[in-house]
């Protein structure tokens, strides 16, 4: 990690040819960089779709820690800047929060 607040994205676009609901097949072949909680291979983000369902779900994912949480949040804001999604949100903990 560069810094404490920031950890460094490990997110890379993967495109994994398909688009909408992955196989569990397809899901279990794509990279770990493909996904906001890389080390648990939760919620990947191949698309558009799939980074505001990573954003949707966040707050319903179990077993991860805080740092796994500040991670993730960087992939996503990566992931979003890449498929040009317009987020609101500064930090993780605004996910779920009404504004």
């Amino acid at each position: 990690m560069k810094n404490k607040d920031k950890p460094e994205t490990t997110w890379k676009p993967y495109n994994s040819g398909t688009h909408g609901r992955l196989s569990t097949t397809e899901k279990d072949s794509l990279p770990t960089t493909a996904f906001a909680f890389p080390h648990t291979r939760k919620e990947p983000m191949t698309d558009a779709t799939h980074v505001r369902d990573a954003i949707a779900r966040f707050n319903q994912v179990k077993d991860v820690t805080d740092a796994e949480r500040d991670l993730a949040f960087a992939n996503i804001k990566k992931a979003a800047n890449h498929f040009d999604i317009q987020m609101k949100e500064t930090g993780w903990h605004e996910f779920g929060s009404k504004q």
